[in-house]
């Protein structure tokens, strides 16, 4: 016998997602001081719909963390590109737009957090993740050898905290990913 939690009705799958999908939206827009009546404002559901679905601020923020890190995951595993350098420069272009649209959503989870917290997780997820594709890239001498892919996510994470837009950044992270590829011996 398994203990597998009951199913959803359709109507509570949809509240449930509309409800991360404004929350997502509202953190992006307002940061980490966003309020549950906010959520529930923009999700268009009642605030006794949104509790039902995560009891505390903080549930709701582990939810958006989850939902982000399994995209951005699942994303090592199909990105597209002509060669294994392409393809890995892809998926930290999908990490880098992560990093950046998370940032509040961390704010918030690490006010009240402690090390079990999905956060501290997030990082070995992302490792385990990307590997593949920075190995296949190194194998075939299009990336140097002498980088890890945590100092190749700490670079992109250090460019993604740049104080400016998103203009300014971008250019800084095109210079940043165009110097993975091994130049030299």
């Amino acid at each position: 016998m398994t203990d597998l939690p009951p199913a959803r009705r359709a109507d509570a799958a949809r509240n449930r997602q509309r409800i991360l999908d404004a929350a997502r939206t509202a953190f992006a827009d307002t940061g980490a001081e966003t309020s549950m009546a906010e959520v529930a404002r923009r999700s268009g559901v009642g605030s006794a719909t949104l509790y039902r679905n995560f009891a505390t601020r903080h549930e709701l923020l582990e939810a958006l963390l989850v939902d982000e890190v399994d995209e951005v995951c699942a994303a090592a595993a199909t990105v597209e590109g002509d060669s294994p350098a392409e393809r890995l420069t892809t998926w930290l272009r999908r990490f880098f737009q992560y990093v950046t649209a998370k940032r509040p959503v961390v704010l918030g989870l690490l006010e009240h957090t402690d090390t079990n917290d999905p956060v501290f997780k997030t990082r070995g997820r992302m490792l385990a993740a990307g590997q593949p594709l920075l190995a296949a890239a190194q194998d075939t001498g299009q990336i140097a050898g002498d980088l890890d892919l945590g100092q190749i996510l700490d670079l992109v994470v250090a460019i993604a905290k740049i104080p400016g837009t998103a203009e300014y950044r971008q250019p800084i992270l095109d210079a940043a990913l165009a110097g993975l590829n091994k130049l030299g011996p």
